[in-house]
């Protein structure tokens, strides 16, 4: 029994080791294969390693590149925007001195506008007052107004209020063609030379007397030499109670005198005297009648223009724009 036990146990030792054995191999081989295993998934993880950091760099050297870029172009960026804050500022300074000439220039053109228009009112003013010329003066007046107008400045408003009423009150006045009456009286005054004396008209020649034929040649030829002798000196009522015979000097002072006194009518004209102005033109129309031949068609013009001025009306009251003057004046020194 001792050795069959013996033999047994030894048997069933053998038979552990073997399979001892075969699970140690086994182990072995699982060990390795997992050894195998875990070295190739090292390598590719050591592969995928090394390809991401290749990536990792080349993405990082990409990157330095676009920041190094980067900061150039912000750099750049500096520069530029440095040049154009100078520039800003050149053109700021630019900008206000622009500004401050263009209202030097604004102040400088107002000043030249309103000198202007004073001197427009001044010329107006001293040909109203001297020739009377009141349709000159209210062009004159609209046309400041229409300048004032268009400078479209509030401080203006007051200044046209006064020009305003200045040209209501030449409009309300009545009209006197000064200048037109002054030509007139200069027409009268060019016919005066051509004008003949009343002593220098020729008589109208009477009808002949036709009378009946005669057969004798004697006798026609005697009543033809008497009609001759009947035209030597003829008889001629000038219709004139006075028939003044002028020397030529007595003549040529005679037309200088009338000259004198039709300027001497002008100048009443200009002076807006109606009681001289009448008398001077009735004195001239008198001695035309009186001196001269009222047939020839000189002297019918000349009465005829003298008689339709003597009724104009030339005397007119506070012939002057001087409210409107004063105002430009004071406005000019205000704004100085």
């Amino acid at each position: 029994m001792d050795e069959q036990s013996g033999k047994a146990w030894t048997d069933k030792v053998f038979t552990s080791i073997n399979v001892l054995t075969m699970i140690a191999a086994l182990c072995a081989i699982i060990i390795a294969w997992q050894w195998f295993d875990t070295r190739n998934q090292i390598n590719k993880l050591q592969l995928e390693l090394a390809s991401r950091l290749a990536a990792a760099e080349s993405y990082n050297h990409e990157s330095r590149q676009r920041a190094a870029q980067a900061l150039e172009a912000e750099r750049a960026s500096d520069v530029r925007i440095g040049i154009l804050e100078r520039k800003m500022a050149d053109s700021q300074n630019q900008q206000v001195a622009l500004e401050q000439m263009y209202q030097e220039l604004a102040r400088s053109r107002d000043e030249s506008a309103l000198a202007e228009v004073e001197q427009v009112l001044l010329i107006a003013n001293q040909q109203l007052q001297l020739a009377g010329n009141v349709r000159a003066a209210l062009i004159a007046l609209q046309n400041v107004d229409n300048t004032l107008q268009r400078m479209d400045r509030p401080q203006l408003r007051p200044l046209r209020k006064v020009i305003n009423r200045d040209i209501d009150r030449l409009k309300s006045m009545p009209f006197a063609d000064v200048v037109g009456e002054s030509l007139h009286l200069d027409n009268v005054l060019n016919l005066v030379d051509a004008m003949p004396l009343a002593m220098e008209a020729h008589p109208h020649p009477a009808p002949g007397k036709t009378g009946k034929k005669e057969g004798s040649v004697w006798l026609a030829f005697g009543r033809e030499a008497w009609e001759d002798v009947k035209q030597l000196v003829k008889i001629q009522n000038m219709g004139k109670e006075e028939m003044p015979l002028l020397p030529p000097s007595q003549a040529y002072f005679l037309r200088e005198n009338l000259k004198l006194r039709l300027l001497s009518a002008r100048l009443s004209l200009l002076a807006h005297d109606q009681g001289a102005f009448r008398e001077d033109l009735k004195t001239a129309q008198d001695w035309i009648r009186r001196y001269f031949d009222v047939n020839s068609a000189e002297a019918k013009e000349s009465l005829s223009t003298l008689h339709q001025i003597y009724g104009s009306e030339i005397n007119l009251d506070r012939m002057d724009i001087n409210d409107s003057l004063n105002a430009i004046h004071d406005f000019r020194g205000s704004v100085k």
